[in-house]
């Protein structure tokens, strides 16, 4: 899936795409047929980034109700020919979360095309597992000889569904089934499930491959051979090294840390540093200076899992670095660092904004870290984060930090972020949002009566309303 292409921040596609409440309340004051192009463009052509952790799918199923939306567009892409061509779950996964989220909004056409595109489309196990939360016994049932004609009476299609009913996300259409009389469905259906059974079983029995012996030389031995085919071994490797590891044996791996071969170099590095060894900073310093690249990811990570007060006080020296270790060490004063090392972490963060973008992943942290220390002047860059990023992950981690760092944060950002695709976001807004907006009062009492609404977000709700949903202010 290629990156998809995202719309200027200041237009209404741009904050459609971004997931921004903005989006929404645009959205409603513009005209019904621009304002549902721009939603339909969202819908078919997913604008996230990593679609599996960015929700918009709640966020498009709200704008369709409330602009009345109709559901052709939806129906010509997901059945259209390009279904048969492009069988990536990403193409149609989003539109199928929205009819989801309509039928459980009581939209009857959303159900209806989610139940054709069970029985025919390519992406149907998503098609059905949005289903089988929503969906009757009858409606699922009906389903059960389509979806079982997918599946060829032979040992590859027997193998196959028993792969299916094994890794389905949501079993309930597969239990409904297996209590049909007909042998074609029911009987076939527990022959699959215990099939499943027997295959998860099996995997749990199986070696998981060759094991290091029991000894320092044996287990570096072990992550070099593990690396010289292609299997990155360090991480257990230097588990293993922390069960048989003795203090006479010290030498040994600062010497595979030092100047060992790639993977005994990266299994060393990674045990010292779980180790807390006071040597192990300076021979991170040179892996990251001399080592392969292998070695020199291996080293930065080792470092961002060290927790002691020397990491933290090296990071300020690291700090300034141009390179991967510098923004290892950005991250660290920003999510340990005191009050002292707050100048460090804006300039980091100003300095990643500057050079990468509103999307740099070096933001996460940062971001954190300037809520954490409540670094007020670390509002304006946070500002421009919050309207340019188009991940509405890093969006709502930036809210939370104008929470703390924006006096303007209650009666701005915070009412548009009660309309945000992301739950946390919304949770943030519900605990901060200026009440004297009339806007807010409406959205609150919405928010608190929606059965689709998250319960951290309704519980946020409930802190600022009585039973009677009046305001608390």
């Amino acid at each position: 899936m290629f990156d998809p292409v995202i719309a200027p921040s200041g237009t209404l596609l741009g904050l459609l795409q971004r997931g921004r409440g903005d989006g929404t309340l645009h959205a409603l004051a513009a005209p019904r047929a621009e304002a549902l192009a721009a939603l339909n463009h969202c819908v078919l052509d997913d604008p996230r980034h990593d679609w599996r952790v960015e929700n918009r799918s709640l966020y498009y199923a709200r704008l369709y109700l409330d602009l009345h939306g109709g559901l052709d567009e939806i129906e010509a892409h997901l059945f259209g020919a390009e279904d048969h061509l492009d069988t990536e779950e990403s193409r149609t996964g989003l539109a199928l979360a929205v009819l989801g989220h309509l039928a459980s909004y009581g939209r009857r056409d959303a159900l209806l095309l989610l139940r054709r595109y069970a029985a025919t489309g390519t992406n149907w196990a998503w098609a059905l597992d949005e289903l089988a939360l929503r969906d009757d016994d009858a409606g699922l049932r009906a389903l059960a000889v389509p979806v079982l004609a997918r599946f060829p009476a032979d040992a590859e299609g027997e193998a196959e569904l028993a792969a299916a009913v094994r890794d389905a996300f949501e079993p309930r259409p597969w239990r409904l089934w297996a209590e049909d009389p007909r042998p074609t469905v029911g009987a076939r259906l527990k022959a699959a499930r215990e099939q499943g059974s027997f295959d998860r079983w099996q995997r749990q029995m199986r070696p998981g491959g060759p094991r290091p012996g029991w000894s320092v030389r044996a287990v570096l031995d072990w992550a070099q051979e593990g690396h010289e085919r292609g299997a990155e071994l360090y991480g257990p490797a230097a588990r293993c090294l922390v069960a048989v590891a003795a203090p006479e044996d010290r030498d040994t791996i600062l010497a595979a840390a030092r100047s060992g071969p790639d993977g005994a170099r990266c299994a060393a590095l990674h045990y010292l540093a779980e180790a807390q060894d006071p040597a192990v900073l300076d021979l991170v310093e040179s892996a990251v200076a001399d080592g392969s690249p292998t070695v020199a990811d291996a080293a930065v990570t080792a470092y961002q899992r060290m927790s002691g007060e020397a990491a933290v006080d090296r990071a300020r020296g690291w700090i300034h670095r141009p390179d991967a270790l510098g923004a290892a060490a950005a991250a660290t004063l920003a999510h340990r660092g005191g009050p002292e090392d707050s100048p460090l972490v804006l300039g980091a963060l100003r300095e990643t904004v500057r050079a990468q973008g509103p999307d740099a992943p070096a933001l996460y942290p940062l971001v954190d870290g300037a809520g954490r220390l409540g670094i007020v002047c670390a509002a304006p860059v946070l500002r421009h984060v919050y309207r340019e990023t188009a991940s509405s992950q890093l969006r709502g981690r930036t809210a939370r930090a104008l929470a703390t760092t924006d006096a303007g944060f209650a009666s701005g950002f915070a009412v548009e972020c009660l309309w945000d695709c992301e739950e946390t976001t919304r949770e943030i807004a519900a605990l901060h949002a200026e009440t004297g907006d009339a806007r807010v009062a409406d959205r609150l009492r919405r928010l608190a009566a929606d059965p689709a609404e998250e319960a951290e977000v309704q519980d946020a709700v409930r802190g600022r309303i009585g039973p009677d949903l009046d305001l608390q202010v």
